[in-house]
């Protein structure tokens, strides 16, 4: 029996920090360009990860606004906006959940994944998909 709650708990305490590991800086990298973009802070709040945008690289781009999106993100800052919301942990990745481009103000369905330290980000609807590959900003 005990042999059974051990292995039952080193399984959640695995599960835990396997989730875990997405939350932290990410540097955005533009996949026409190959140049740096932004860094994306993605946190946990509610059970939930969200991705808010906290710096800017393109100083003529600070200011900008997302003048394309809808709802509580229409005319809002870029900086400091969550473009990744409402994700959930499901088989070995976050899924259930959107990313907004803000140069163009659409959403996404979202699928976010750890691959070898670096953070695979899906945006897609339907089969129709783009992938972007994000750093992670050592602290």
């Amino acid at each position: 029996m005990t042999k059974i709650a051990i292995l039952i708990l080193v399984q959640l305490l695995s599960f835990n920090s396997y989730a875990q590991d997405i939350v932290g800086k990410w540097k955005t990298i533009d996949d026409n360009s190959g140049i740096a973009k932004s860094i994306v802070e993605v946190y946990e709040k509610d059970g939930e990860i969200f991705g808010k945008v906290i710096e800017i690289f393109n100083e003529a781009k600070q200011d900008v606004r997302c003048i394309d999106c809808e709802g509580v993100d229409e005319d809002r800052l870029v900086l400091g906006m969550d473009i990744i919301k409402n994700m959930e942990y499901e088989d070995e990745a976050y899924r259930n959940g959107t990313i907004t481009n803000p140069e163009n103000g659409k959403i996404y369905d979202c699928r976010l994944k750890l691959e070898d330290d670096k953070l695979q980000v899906r945006g897609y609807v339907a089969f129709f998909y783009r992938t972007q590959y994000w750093i992670r900003v050592e602290e």
